[in-house]
């Protein structure tokens, strides 16, 4: 099951009648969402690891603490100091006294959350992030609040009610109750203000927030592209304009005029791929676990070498006349134009050997061992 098929079920009535626009919520399998991260991976984190902030915050009376409220000093590392050192004693007694506990970044470090929010990325083409929060029995980390971007938030740890308000926040009685358990997940739309208090046991929560690309973003690409062959929009207004508003009307329409000529000379292709590729180079999320151990068996990869799609990495294809571009994600394989079907095959299937392409062996071998060492693909073990 796909990232957005286990947070929001039908992927496609989703993507088409709910972003945006409604209150959604899912039941997946429980031990499907609870393991990504359990009550005890919690535990693990912050009393067995080197946590720092900002990877945690803590929160007590709608209030964020001062990092030096449960964190430690004097540790060092090759002589360097180590600050911002979470204290495990500090955050237990401050969780057991009511505080939230937030983890953030997780997507950064904790290798389930990578792949999910690696693979929500690829399916909605926007930014994600995830955060988990740890509660207390019958504590509120925070009051009521809208997030500036769009959440999807999962149970795995206890229960949460949820009070969901209509946007704008207007009256607090159309509030719509939303319990959270282990197994339940539910979208919020950007500016749905909401709040969530945990019931008679220890609570956790995870949400995935996804920082909208808009076409606005788009066009301003496209229009600062044009902007950059004007040239002269840098030089001074004319002086003693104020008493000839003519020559300001007079020299923005020639600019406008030659703005508007330079959009349109522009190929939308093109900055449509340049958006694309911006966005694959920026993600922080692109799990390689195992890369090290693919490439000393690259050696011994044969035409019946079992390999897979590496989960969470991308490849958009961009044709450029007798070349190939595959977007990697921080990285752009080219190939010739004529393995085109042989790639988009590649591209269909989650499992393969190099047999399976539509290749002569040698050159089968050559593009799955590129592949491999550039991350897209992996060795099964």
């Amino acid at each position: 099951m796909d990232a957005l098929d286990l947070l929001s079920g039908d992927a496609q009535t989703f993507v088409e009648k709910v972003w945006a626009s409604h209150v959604h919520v899912h039941r997946a399998e429980p031990d499907e969402l609870v393991g990504l991260l359990s009550f005890a991976d919690v535990d693990h984190l912050l009393t067995s690891t080197a946590i720092r902030t900002p990877a945690v915050r803590v929160a007590r009376d709608g209030a964020v603490l001062p990092a030096s409220a449960f964190t430690r000093s004097g540790s060092t590392l090759a002589g360097q100091p180590l600050t911002g050192l979470v204290d495990a004693r500090k955050v237990a007694d401050l969780f057991e006294d009511g505080a939230t506990v937030v983890l953030q970044g997780l997507h950064r470090y904790w290798a389930p959350l990578t792949r999910l929010v690696a693979e929500l990325e690829l399916a909605l083409g926007h930014p994600c992030q995830a955060n988990a929060y740890l509660t207390p029995p019958g504590s509120q980390g925070f009051a009521v609040h809208s997030d500036s971007h769009d959440v999807f938030v999962f149970q795995t740890h206890g229960s949460k009610l949820w009070d969901v308000h209509p946007a704008p926040l207007e009256d607090h009685e159309d509030a719509r109750e939303v319990l959270l358990e282990p197994g339940l997940s539910m979208y919020l739309p950007t500016g749905t203000p909401h709040a969530a208090r945990a019931q008679d046991t220890v609570s956790l929560h995870v949400t995935v927030g996804i920082n909208q690309l808009t076409w606005r973003s788009l066009v301003d690409r496209a229009v600062e592209q044009a902007l950059a062959g004007l040239g002269d929009l840098d030089t001074h207004l004319p002086a003693g304009h104020l008493d000839r508003p003519g020559v300001l009307a007079q020299g923005l329409a020639e600019r406008l005029g030659r703005l508007s000529d330079a959009l349109g000379a522009l190929d939308p292709q093109a900055v449509a791929d340049a958006q694309a590729s911006s966005f694959l180079q920026g993600r922080v999320t692109s799990p390689l676990g195992g890369s090290l151990l693919d490439r000393m068996a690259l050696a011994d990869l044969a035409g019946d070498t079992p390999l897979r799609r590496r989960p969470g990495r991308a490849c958009v294809l961009q044709p450029d006349g007798d070349r190939l571009h595959l977007l990697l994600g921080d990285r752009r394989v080219t190939v010739p134009a004529r393995i085109t079907t042989a790639v988009e095959q590649l591209r269909g299937l989650l499992e393969l050997t190099p047999d399976d392409l539509d290749l002569d062996p040698a050159s089968s071998l050559v593009l799955c061992r590129r592949l491999v060492r550039e991350g897209l693909l992996e060795v099964r073990r």
